[in-house]
């Protein structure tokens, strides 16, 4: 991070929309997704966390469903003077983390690719699927992006013990 720079961090079922050049959003995925979506000419970019993939309206914490994530997310930019026509994306997470159990993280990745594709989103990229963590950094205005790759034994003890940073890509 740059002098003058904000952190700020999306957690699980949040998202967050900025046009200050000086923010930073950041999350740590697993087989969760992360959608970064930006209007590079109206300088205004958002970053959601989602769990799920698809809709359940019966659950009281839809925020944890891609579909309301990227529903509420384009609905932001657009109130903060995005143009949904000019909008791009660059998609995040979705690993595999426990080898034999259903792949979720899978799921996820398919579901924000293929959302992205229906609403005529421009796909940048980025990094889906893999067996790994990854904390990622966007930079809501410039469109960059920072990935860290964490190893893979690293994963079960993220909460427990610092993981060093094994892998750093720009995007």
């Amino acid at each position: 991070m740059q002098t003058g720079e904000r952190l700020r961090i999306v957690i699980q079922g949040e998202y967050i929309i900025s046009s200050d050049p000086q923010d930073v959003l950041s999350t740590i995925l697993g087989s969760c997704v992360a959608a970064f979506l930006r209007d590079p000419v109206a300088g205004v970019g958002g970053l959601n966390h989602f769990l799920l993939p698809g809709n359940d309206p019966n659950d009281r914490n839809a925020m944890k469903y891609g579909l309301n994530a990227m529903e509420l997310l384009i609905n932001s930019l657009i109130s903060s003077g995005a143009r949904r026509d000019r909008l791009e994306g660059k998609l995040f997470g979705g690993g595999r983390m426990v080898p034999g159990l259903t792949d979720i993280g899978a799921a996820n990745g398919r579901f924000a690719e293929d959302f992205l594709r229906r609403e005529n989103i421009r796909y940048l990229g980025g990094s889906l699927g893999g067996d790994h963590g990854r904390k990622i950094r966007v930079w809501p205005v410039s469109g960059q992006v920072q990935q860290m790759k964490m190893p893979t034994t690293a994963v079960k003890e993220v909460a427990v013990v610092p993981v060093p940073r094994t892998e750093i890509v720009l995007f």
